[in-house]
């Protein structure tokens, strides 16, 4: 039986992932699914993503929160709890892998991609708010499996929108299996820290971490807002103090190493294969470092406090600028100016290489960082994963405990197995998320437009009407 699953997760693995032509290399054709909607709905949203900006971060910061408005956290715990689910061991190894097999060639398309990925992810969280529900009590209930059972429903297809959230519901519960986050965090510490990896070890470790997941996952979404709206700030602060360590130590270089990027991009001599392989590794990082399209961000933006779909639409921009633009950038710039993608190594342990040259010890700061990381990640698709399970079997607080339990227990577990089949699940489930989750962006882009120019448009007046408040009171 286990030889059949594994075969049948092969098999799904090989199909999910398999490569078609693409300017004379090869590209899986998942990541083209991704990658075409964010250059699309970036030009069919006018760039969206760079005109909205100023007012997504006023959003952000409060400027326009209603208390009364429905929904469970703020704005700003909606976002720090969608980051704490896509800033993870992605940003840390993601980019040295991209550096290291596709050249820093790949660092400036991830870039591109990141900063396409801002509209993809605004539209999608849009969408989700469009079609949430919240019930008497106040509870919310958003996501991509909502989308899909509430607009198929208003489009008439009520049927074909219950089965394609159901079976986004089921992939969103794989994608929620934890193992895989225990065992890469496993993996890091131990190779950062000299960690001595054993059976006993290990389960201490599974059992740590699970302890530490299950404080803030039994808490609830509230509680995980408050959590993350702490921990994303300083696992981004604590990372970034090293990256910003090495650019400093380095800063003379800057120019040379931005340079390098940028001439790699284009010059054809990156080491994934010219221009055209640089360009598809640096796609494949940013579209798994981002998730936009996958949707399961969204689960955590629908609690947000606000009466405008739209206007949480536009915090979900600052989720990819912040997570693939800025932190993966920042990362990528310091391992160009250490030098170490040169060398053998061809993950993680580049970063800690370079984390190194400044003391011997640094790779304990970034050592924190990847613990941090880690367990944000953890608590937030265990949330995600709950939703899920929710959507198919119904809500209450036994069966909400029930799958916690189970979740919280399955976290050891990962860091006692070699998982190669499971990691082949995840991420099979990960990216076949997004075609239901694409097709529904599709199918409401017009009313995805109407609603983010409608709030566009609202929030101009707006601030023409308190501007010319202003002047008149300074007569």
């Amino acid at each position: 039986m286990i030889d059949f699953l594994s075969d049948l997760i092969g098999s799904i693995a090989t199909l999910v992932f398999s490569k078609i032509p693409f300017f004379g290399a090869e590209i899986p054709w998942i990541v083209l699914w991704l990658a075409i909607p964010m250059v699309l709905f970036t030009l069919w949203m006018g760039f969206i993503n760079i005109r909205a900006l100023p007012l997504s971060i006023r959003i952000v910061r409060g400027k326009y929160d209603d208390p009364d408005a429905p929904g469970t956290i703020s704005q700003f715990s909606a976002l720090t709890t969608a980051l704490s689910g896509t800033v993870g061991l992605g940003n840390i190894a993601g980019v040295a892998i991209a550096i290291a097999t596709g050249g820093p060639g790949a660092a400036f398309w991830m870039f591109i991609i990141g900063f396409f990925a801002m509209t993809l992810k605004c539209v999608e969280v849009t969408l989700s708010l469009m079609f949430r529900e919240v019930d008497p009590s106040g509870a919310v209930r958003g996501g991509p499996m909502y989308n899909l059972k509430n607009g198929f429903k208003q489009k008439g297809w009520p049927k074909l929108g219950l089965v394609l959230g159901g079976i986004y519901a089921v992939l969103v519960m794989f994608i929620a299996i934890p193992m895989v986050q225990v065992n890469q965090s496993l993996a890091t510490v131990s190779e950062v820290s000299g960690f001595r990896s054993n059976f006993d070890n290990n389960l201490t470790f599974g059992v740590i971490m699970a302890f530490f997941v299950g404080l803030v996952v039994i808490g609830g979404v509230k509680w995980l807002g408050r959590v993350t709206s702490i921990m994303v700030p300083l696992m981004a602060i604590v990372y970034l103090s090293g990256v910003l360590t090495i650019i400093a130590f380095n800063f003379a270089q800057i120019p040379d190493a931005i340079a390098l990027i940028v001439g790699d991009a284009f010059s054809g001599q990156a080491a994934g294969g010219g221009l055209i392989g640089a360009f598809i590794i640096g796609m494949q990082r940013a579209v798994y470092s981002s998730e936009a399209g996958v949707g399961s961000a969204a689960i955590a933006h629908s609690q947000a406090r606000t009466k405008d779909p739209a206007s949480e639409g536009l915090v979900a921009l600052l989720e990819p600028m912040l997570d693939t633009v800025i932190i993966c950038s920042l990362g990528a710039i310091a391992i160009v100016l250490a030098g170490t993608w040169q060398g053998v190594d061809q993950d993680i342990r580049i970063t800690a290489a370079a984390f190194a040259q400044i003391s011997d010890w640094f790779p304990w700061l970034l050592t924190i960082a990847v613990l941090l990381f880690a367990h944000s990640t953890l608590c937030s698709v265990g949330f995600y994963g709950q939703k899920a399970y929710e959507y198919l079997f119904g809500e209450g607080p036994i069966r909400a405990m029930i799958y916690k339990v189970v979740y919280i227990g399955i976290l050891p577990v990962g860091a006692l197995l070699e998982i190669a089949t499971v990691i082949d699940l995840v991420d099979s489930a990960f990216f076949l998320a997004s075609i239901p989750n694409v097709i529904a962006l599709y199918l409401f882009a017009p009313e995805i437009k109407r609603e983010l120019y409608g709030y566009l448009k609202r929030q101009a007046e707006k601030q023409e009407s308190e501007t010319q408040d202003e002047i008149s009171q300074t007569r």
